[in-house]
């Protein structure tokens, strides 16, 4: 909201203009510079000199991720998490800030890299909520962890940093918030108590076979035919496998075999993604997938299929207690009609790692960072992942910093 005198980011806070214009130039930086996942060098310099220019100390975990501690007396200790990465799109929104920037793939291949998912604006809303808190000590007490966590695109970074000691060498939290930008109206918010994101699986499949002779398929043993029947009993799995109220999706994203149209090739290769809302789900649906691919090929007469696994993103679970604290947090600051009631989405986040390896409570949101006209006439934006996904620089300094402020302040604001 913006007064005569400022831009009230909550019921409590209320900041200069020209503190919004500062975030907002630093967001369009971010926007501009993205890079890829455990890439992110010139990002996690970029935060460490911003974080020690408000005099925060700070420390790299997990390669790329940067950790902050503000300290402020005693009091709890809470994590808040922001991740950093890009993906590999090539950006269309013509936006004057939009970016050129291009990043290595693992197979070597180069790619444009666009921050497509909103973690520009995860990590401006974490430097300006640092900045904030340090200027209004008398509005909290405690120590608050930040996490700028690398590689979420690819369910890498929590796990990495956790794996390289973060809770042994930062303050053990009480509970870890964490939120990320979606393409709804500026102003809401969405949050709810329980799962909040699908557990996630990739696969790369190979199906061996023998090479021939297009003329001479007799001689062969097709991987293609055997891979392309691989991916439609795939799709078999949700459909007849689980319960019709069971969300779950099985996805074939990528289809790669052969070089000239009359050889049949030696193998052929396709990856698989699947969405389960839980852990039972999750181990019906990967064993199905085996069962099928080991079935297929030998119903071609192939050896058996070679299965890589290429990311496994853990539940992210709202802690049922956290979330109302939350909840209750948000109702005041932004009103009851600023919130939204979660589905179940089929997206998912790496950042319940961060909690559930230290078993506690972890809660997380979604905050609106698009002009509520665009939602007019049942039209929406573009989404995640896009590469047209353009938020609004001031609506997501404004919201994502506010609803960053709200949460962390509902467990370290002064009573």
């Amino acid at each position: 909201m913006i007064t005569t005198t400022g831009v009230r980011l909550s019921s409590a806070v209320e900041v200069p203009s020209s503190f919004v214009e500062d975030y907002v130039d630093i967001y369009k930086y971010l926007h501009a510079n993205p890079e890829l996942s455990a890439q992110e060098f010139e990002t996690a310099a970029y935060i460490e000199e911003h974080l020690a220019g408000l005099g925060i100390e700070s420390f790299r975990c997990g390669g790329t991720g940067v950790v902050g501690i503000l300290r402020n007396g005693e009091g709890p200790v809470i994590g808040f998490r922001a991740d950093t990465d890009g993906l590999p799109i090539a950006e269309q929104t013509a936006l004057d800030y939009s970016s050129q920037a291009s990043g290595t793939l693992p197979d070597g291949s180069t790619a444009p890299v666009m921050h497509g998912c909103g973690h520009d604006t995860h990590i401006t809303a974490a430097l300006a909520l640092a900045s904030l808190l340090l200027e209004r000590t008398d509005l909290w007490a405690g120590t608050l962890v930040l996490i700028f966590q690398p590689g979420e695109e690819t369910a890498y970074g929590a796990k990495a940093m956790v794996d390289d000691g973060l809770w042994n060498r930062a303050p053990k939290p009480e509970v870890v918030l964490a939120q990320h930008v979606m393409p709804i109206s500026q102003g809401k918010i969405l949050v709810r108590g329980g799962h909040m994101a699908s557990l996630a699986d990739s696969w790369k499949i190979t199906v061996h076979g023998r090479q021939a002779h297009g003329s001479q398929p007799e001689k062969s043993i097709d991987p293609i035919v055997a891979a392309a029947a691989m991916v439609l009993r795939l799709q078999t799995i949700v459909s007849r496998e689980l319960a019709p109220s069971t969300p779950a999706v099985v996805t074939v994203g990528t289809f790669h075999a052969g070089l000239k149209e009359n050889i049949i090739p030696e193998f052929a290769e396709f990856s698989v993604n699947v969405r389960t809302p839980d852990e039972d789900t999750r181990a019906v649906v990967l064993a199905a997938i085996r069962r099928i691919i080991s079935a297929e090929a030998a119903a071609s007469g192939a050896p058996e299929p070679t299965i890589v696994e290429l990311n496994s993103f853990p539940r992210c679970y709202n802690d049922p207690a956290s979330a109302q604290r939350v909840i209750e947090a948000f109702t005041q600051d932004f009103g009851a009609d600023a919130l939204i009631d979660a589905p179940l989405g089929m997206g998912s986040e790496d950042a319940g790692w961060l909690s559930d390896a230290i078993g506690v409570p972890g809660v997380f949101w979604a905050f609106g960072a698009f002009d509520p006209a665009l939602f007019e006439d049942g039209a929406a934006p573009a989404g995640n992942h896009s590469p047209y996904f353009a938020p609004d620089a001031r609506a997501a300094v404004v919201g994502g910093t506010g609803a960053a402020l709200s949460g962390v302040l509902a467990f370290l604001g002064r009573p």
